[in-house]
Formats: structure tokens, sequence, C-alpha cells
């Protein structure tokens, strides 16, 4: 079947958007041809600095016939009507329709639509100047005369379809007087000469031959290869960085691979500061000395270009540029270190957190009163956790964390430790920011626990009182990563802690007192819809945590996720398989009843008027297992309290095979009726089982 070759040839694009945008051709298209009625084996989409590339495999020559049946109004209805459905299925008049008789409904207009089917190149052509024109770039721009907005200026296109066997044809179309063709030029530097291809088997081998490597993936293994071959050769480790890989990949056509060295003098810096410098202005790539662990004094960078030097004025082009901004970072590092953390707070009410949470200082005071609440709690010295809230912040006016904001928290801990603080609010400074994202590790140490859990716990209360809270896809302030926080330290760590109280002392100190529960209630709710959905990254049933979240009340995560391992573990088993079964049949019984009369079966049942072994014996094990039920909870063994909820298993059984609910005597039927209800109310004790599928 005939493939298509799809090539959009331009100025620069910038790295970052290039792989998103090949993806975005490539649905745009296939939407597109499905729409028309095409169908295709397979799409794949390439981009390079100047180029978004799409191959389209097993494509039909045409789009089938169609033949769609239009069902219209009943004969005899009003004129109006008529004319809407004659305008409806594009028919000039009703001899243009047919009738068709339904004995139930009378006769009815249909109108047959046959749409011929049309060549692929023809619905290729008609699609792709909308495509282009309204392509999704997040910058566009326009240039020269034209009113094509594009990322840059697109300077032609390929565009050609057709079999393997036969020569392709060129898909006739023009956007903005650029007119597709089979021509386009290879790298800038070592092939920026016009060629033409025939399809996609002979494209990517001929780029190859200019100097252009199409594959982004390939690229950037060879980046990768190459300049770990080029570290070991000396001796070292390359740092990866797979956010760099893909940036470089993108900023190259044909890949060189060259390595630089800076003095070594610099390596007093810390290696974050230099890996940071080195990859934010010259994009390059550090070497690790695996002896000591540290960074040594040279750099890897990625050419676009066959130096006949071999490379060596462009390395010694960045080593120029990397001395210059290691000279500014060396600046700032020995200029901090001159002032302590401590002298730099006054500064901190100068910055504003938020126009009406107030500044960085004042929020300072609240992380301090907050962490040294909590420190009994989690272990901490409230001392040292005072401290380190009252320094977690001060780097924020330094010159490096000015220089490079991402490096916040981290130079707070090497100021820190510079100074002589302990080395448990050291770590604090730096981990009270985590973890900032899934695959970002949990403060382990309790300092730094009690400091990270103030700081996320201030920030959520602070604008559940302001009412600043997440709507829909917007989350401005990182509300939903603070709550997922607050959750993995209180799991990772095995935290007990009652949230709720927590959370309206913080609230109550703005709002007052009044509204603070209800501020809680919803902030609670918030932390609850968060733990959902941890646990059920984590694997954990959508209806068991519901069940435990149904008995309301449930501050204590920890004990939550507990709950809900037991509880899944329980209804593994046959004896919970059975007694949910049991319950459902129960709760059904109930539900009937209660819709009669529209009232809840209340009530204890009574002794003297049960008749049946079954009923007696299920009023006894009910006894018992509430008994060992709340015994089990009160003692926060939710195995136990599943084990005395396992036991009614048989007795319900029973209860069921044997005894008719609805007797005709009404005493009798409510006295069984309340039974029912008894079985709802013990197991509510340990879940929300009607909210358990199955």
């Amino acid at each position: 079947m005939p493939d298509l070759l799809l090539e959009l040839f331009s100025e620069e694009i910038p790295a970052r958007m290039q792989r998103r945008a090949g993806e975005d051709l490539r649905t745009l298209l296939t939407n597109a041809l499905v729409e028309a009625g095409l169908t295709y084996e397979g799409a794949k989409s390439f981009s390079t600095p100047r180029r978004l590339a799409l191959h389209i495999a097993g494509l039909p020559a045409a789009s089938s016939p169609t033949r769609e049946e239009k069902k219209g109004p009943r004969v005899g209805s009003p004129d109006q009507a008529i004319q809407g459905f004659l305008r409806g299925a594009g028919l000039a008049s009703l001899e243009e329709a047919t009738i068709q008789s339904d004995p139930k409904k009378g006769d009815f207009y249909i109108a047959v639509i046959e749409k011929p089917g049309r060549p692929t190149p023809e619905i290729i052509a008609e699609v792709m100047p909308g495509i282009i024109r309204t392509f999704p770039w997040p910058k566009s721009m326009r240039w020269g005369s034209g009113s094509l907005r594009w990322v840059r200026p697109l300077k032609s296109i390929i565009a050609t379809f057709g079999p393997e066997t036969e020569e392709p044809d060129i898909i006739d179309f023009e956007v903005d007087g650029i007119r597709a063709g089979n021509t386009t030029r290879g790298h800038r530097f070592h092939g920026n000469e016009d060629f033409t291809v025939r399809r996609f088997d002979d494209y990517m081998p001929k780029l190859e031959k200019h100097k252009v490597i199409l594959d982004a993936d390939r690229r950037k293994d060879v980046i990768l290869h190459d300049a770990r071959n080029q570290a070991m050769a000396l001796g070292l480790e390359l740092v990866e960085d797979e956010g760099l890989l893909e940036e470089v990949a993108g900023l190259v056509e044909w890949p060189v691979v060259l390595t630089g060295t800076f003095e070594e003098e610099f390596l007093t810096i810390p290696d974050e500061c230099i890996r940071l410098t080195i990859r934010a202005n010259q994009k390059c790539f550090v070497l690790r000395n695996p002896a000591t662990g540290r960074l040594a004094n040279r750099f890897v960078l990625t050419s676009n270009l066959i130096a006949a030097d071999g490379g060596a004025t462009i390395i010694a082009g960045n080593e120029k540029v990397i001395r210059a901004r290691l000279s500014d970072a060396r600046f700032f590092w020995e200029t901090d270190l001159k002032t302590k953390l401590e002298d730099n707070l006054a500064k901190l009410d100068g910055i504003v957190f938020h126009e009406k949470l107030g500044s960085q200082g004042e929020r300072v005071k609240r992380l301090e009163a907050l962490a040294a609440e909590l420190a009994p709690a989690v272990g901490a010295d409230a001392g040292l956790a005072r401290r380190a809230a009252r320094l977690a912040k001060a780097d924020l006016v330094t010159g490096m964390v000015g220089e490079f904001p991402e490096l916040q928290g981290l130079m707070g801990r090497y100021y820190a430790t510079h100074q002589g603080e302990h080395a448990s609010v050291a770590t604090a400074i730096e981990d009270h920011y985590r973890p900032q994202g899934p695959s970002d590790r949990v403060p382990s140490d309790p300092v730094a626990i009690a400091v990270a859990l103030a700081d996320k716990l201030d920030l959520l209360a602070g604008f559940w009182a302001i009412d600043e809270k997440p709507t829909g896809s917007k989350d401005p302030f990182a509300l939903r990563r603070a709550a997922l926080g607050v959750i993995r330290i209180i799991l990772d760590n095995g935290l007990r802690l009652k949230l709720g109280a927590l959370i309206e002392g913080i609230i109550a100190a703005r709002v007052g007192a009044g509204a603070a529960a209800a501020l809680r209630d919803d902030l609670l709710s918030f932390f609850a819809d968060r733990l959902k959905v941890h646990l059920k990254e984590e694997g954990a049933r959508h209806d068991l945590i519901d069940a435990v979240f149904g008995l309301g009340g449930q501050d204590d995560l920890l004990m939550v996720v507990r709950r809900v391992e037991a509880l899944g573990r329980f209804l593994a088993t046959e004896d919970g398989v059975n007694l949910l079964a049991g319950y459902k049949r129960a709760m059904n019984i109930l539900k009937a009843e209660e819709k009669k009369d529209g009232t809840a079966v209340s009530g204890r049942p009574q002794a003297d008027h049960f008749r049946e072994p079954a009923e007696i014996a299920l009023a006894s094990a009910i006894d018992t297992a509430r008994a060992g039920v709340a015994e089990a909870l009160k003692g926060e063994n939710f195995e136990a309290a599943m084990e005395a909820l396992a036991a009614l298993r048989g007795p319900v059984d029973a209860f069921f095979a044997d005894i008719l609910v609805n007797a005709d005597d009404a005493a009798l039927r409510l006295n069984r009726l309340r039974l029912l209800a008894e079985i709802r109310d013990t197991a509510g004790l340990v879940a929300d089982f009607s909210r358990v599928a199955g």
C-alpha cells in the first residue's frame, strides 16, 4: 500500500518544542485522515532543529465510497419540518427521498446519501494547509509580507505519496506561497544544498549523507554513547542528565561530542553550583571523579559542527564562557559565606510571600512555632526544630540562590554547615522543601520532618483561609503537591498525627475560631482526595478507600491506610467474600423496607421475639462480634477487628438459609429487620461496606 512522506522545513525550532510538535503533526493529520474515511498501518513523527517530518505507512490510494440513510419526518408532517429535513440531507426536493413504512409509527421519509470515494492525495491536499495554518505552537511569528504564523520562518514542504513499486506523486498544495514538492536541504554547514527525495525509504539515508540524523532518540544515543566513552578514557564518569540530553539533542542535527577543561580552583565551589552553572549557561555535561565522588574539572559539550581543527576552537570558546560563569559563581559563594544565615532574616521582611499572607519574614515566625509544636509528635528536638525553621528561608536572599533559585534549600544547607549549625538543622534547611514530586525522596531526619510538615501545613491552611484553593486543573501555588508531600512524609515515616486539630489551629489564627471548623473539614476532604490518588497509584482498590473514608472523621492518615490494607486482606478471604454477600443481602432487604415508609429501621431487637435457633444464634454472634470489634479498634488492631467480624459469616449464612425475614407477624418482622440493622451497624464500625464493590 502507498506511503506518505511529509516534511516541514524551517529555520531553527526551539529544542523544547520539537518533540511535542512532531507528535502534534502526527495526531492532527492522522485524525483528519481517519475522519475522511482513510485507515493506515502506522505513523511516526520525527524532528530536528530545522524540520518536522512524518511518515504514514499503509494508506489506501483512495477513501471508500459511503452510503448513509438519514431518517426524516413522518409523511404529512408540517412544511417547516420537511424543509429542515431536506436542508440537513442536502436534497433539492422530496422526489429525491424515499418512503419507508413502519407498522407502528407509519410512513417516514428516508434520505439515502451516497458519497463517492476520493483519492488520498486530494484529501491530504485539502487538510494540510489548515493544519499548517492553525498548528498549535506555544509561540509563533510572522515574517516578510506573508500571513502565515509559524514557530520560525517556514522554507519548504515535502509531500510525496505512492506505493513502493511506483514513482510517488507530489501532493499538490500551497501555503502562503510555499508549494509542496520533493526537495529539501541537509545540514546547515555540511549539507546545505538542495536534493530530491522519493519516499521515506530514501529520505532518511539521503539526510544522513547530508549530515542530518533525523531521529531525535538516535541523536541522544550518539551523544550519550560518545560522552560516556570520552569520560571513561579520562578515568572519569559522566554525570547523566536526561533533561539536558533531550535539550542538546534538539540543538544539533549531526552531534559531535568534545571534552573541555576548567581550572581546578573552581572545585572549591559546591558541585551542584558548578553543574548548574555549566548546564544553564553552556548546555554542557559535567564529569565526576569516581575516586572522590566529587566533580572533576572537565566537561562535555555537543557541537553541531565537524571542525577542521578537531574542535579545538569550539572547546576554547566554551572554556572561556564557562570560566567567566564559574568566576561569577565563586564570587557569589564566597560573598555569601561572609554573612551568617541569621543576619539575612531581616531582609525576609521585605519579601512578599503573598499579598494576603504577608511577608516571608512573617511566615518564618509561623514556621518556628509550628515546627516546635510538631517536634514531639515526630520525635524531634523542639529547640532544633525551631532553629531549623528560623533559618529555613534565609538563603532566599543570598547571591547564589538569587542567580539560581532552584538551589534554594541546598545552599542553605551548605551555609548552615559552614557556620557550624547542628547537622539536623542543616539537613532540615535543605529537606523541608521535599518531597517536590513523586520521584523525590521524603525527609527522614526528625527535625527535617517537623519543618517540612510545618512548611506544607502552613501553606495549605493559609491558602484555605484566604479561599485560594485549587480549581479544576489550575493549581498555581502547588497545593496538591504540598498535600501529597504531607501524606508521603506521614506514611513513609509511620507518623501518628491528628491533622484536624493542627489545621484548625493554623486557620483559626487567621480567620478566628468560628470559621475555622468549616475550613478545617474542607481541607481534610482535600487531603482525603489526595490520599485516594496516592493509594490508587500504590495499587489499593478505590472502593475500599471509599469504604474507610465513609466512616467519617478520618484525620489520622496512617491509621486510614492500615485500615484499608486490613480490609483488603479480609475481603480477599472466603469469609470476607461471603460476609460481604450476606451484608449486601441484608442491606437490600432493609432498603426495600425503609423505602416503604421512608424511615430507617432502628432500635434493638427484642430477645423474647426470637422464634428460631438461627436468629438466636445470629443475635448472640452479633453481640460477641460487636464487643470484639470495638476492643480491637480501641487497640488499633485492625486485623483482630476483621477476625471478629469474620465470625459473623456462619451465623449470617444460616440466618438467610433458615429465616423468613418478612414474616406475616408485624412484630416478628420488625424484630428480624432490627437484627439485620445490627449487622449493618456492627460492620459499620470497621468500614462502610455499602461502598465496597461485589
